[in-house]
């Protein structure tokens, strides 16, 4: 499923025009996508968690010269599933 498609699936759940399933759809998404710029976690009972990971800088290697490059500390963004999910998906 994509965007559009939950976009589709609000919009003939609950009986509004396409517009504002849109507007919904999207101010979720910016609210999650804020709080993990934030650093917080982001917690869907149920379903799913959203959580930040940092990594420290580190030594790697330039695959194609072999040169020692170094690797600047990051933030990635983590998904987990949560266990009713999972029941889920492995029922079917």
């Amino acid at each position: 499923m994509n965007k559009l498609e939950l976009i589709s699936a609000l919009k003939n759940e609950v009986g509004i025009s396409k517009t504002e399933a849109a507007r919904v759809v999207q101010i979720f998404f910016d609210s999650m996508t804020d709080a993990m710029a934030q650093g917080k976690r982001v917690e869907i009972r149920g379903l799913c968690s959203f959580y930040v990971k940092n990594y420290k800088s580190y030594t790697g290697r330039n695959p194609k010269t072999g040169e020692k490059v170094t690797i600047q500390p990051k933030k990635l963004p983590f998904f987990k599933s949560g266990k009713e999910l999972k029941d889920r998906v492995d029922a079917s």
